[in-house]
């Protein structure tokens, strides 16, 4: 059986045709983001060259090309022979030094700003959702933010974390705000790590998700959008907190 069947608008989001400018470069960041933020699994089977080719609307020399560039990453394994092919290959959980080092490079007022332009992103997605979707696609998003609840360490709350604003994007029917979230979220997703260390803290994030949630299935937009801003600025404010103390 294959291991990469699609179950999420989020997941349909990754393998939706990239931009035509440099497409390889495209390629590399859509399956290398999804890796990073755990939509595409780890162990998990790519689908063949041609079928993935036509997925993306690239080449195949395209894809290979990426495929090449994934495997110097580390995030794509290729096996040869029967039962070969590309399978996803999970990066190792950065070090507090080395994100504390990337954090560093963020001043407070990018930080800020970063903020800003999630919780615009988060927001516009929960007010969409609540009113497009129904209660049998909300599904990905309850699963995620069980997982969160349950999460023992850092590292897989931050993924956590950030799958669930994909996944938001995903709700609202929207192809565009989905790839803005992937991006944002392989972009600043890893710091999460940074403030998600305390059960408190966790606790407080999925109680937080499950709110948003709960407006989105009563068709409550503004009160869902309103949620769903909140909950990103406390996340950016935490950043911040933890920023100005390096």
């Amino acid at each position: 059986m294959r291991q990469y069947e699609i179950d999420s608008g989020a997941r349909k989001a990754v393998f939706s045709p990239v931009d035509n400018r440099a497409r390889v470069d495209a390629v590399v960041h859509r399956l290398g983001d999804a890796i990073e933020l755990g939509l595409l699994t780890d162990g998990e089977q790519l689908p063949g060259e041609t079928e993935l080719a036509g997925q993306l609307g690239v080449s195949t020399v395209t894809l290979r090309e990426a495929l090449m560039a994934l495997r110097q990453q580390g995030l794509v394994t290729t096996r040869r022979g029967r039962g070969g092919g590309s399978f996803v290959s999970l990066p190792e959980v950065p070090a507090d030094d080395r994100l504390r080092a990337r954090l560093r490079g963020w001043s407070t007022e990018e930080l800020r700003d970063l903020g800003d332009h999630w919780a615009a992103l988060s927001g516009a997605a929960a007010r969409l959702a609540a009113q497009r979707t129904g209660p049998e696609d909300l599904h990905p998003l309850r699963r995620t933010a069980e997982e969160l609840a349950r999460a023992a360490d850092a590292p897989a709350r931050s993924r956590l974390y950030g799958r669930f604003h994909v996944e938001l994007a995903a709700a609202a029917q929207s192809a565009r705000l989905t790839r803005e979230q992937v991006a944002l979220q392989s972009e600043v997703g890893a710091l999460m790590c940074l403030v998600l260390t305390d059960d408190a803290c966790r606790e407080e994030v999925a109680e937080c998700h499950r709110a948003v949630i709960s407006a989105v299935q009563d068709g409550a937009h503004e009160t869902a959008g309103t949620l769903a801003e909140r909950c990103v600025r406390e996340a950016a404010a935490r950043l911040v907190a933890v920023r100005l103390t390096l």
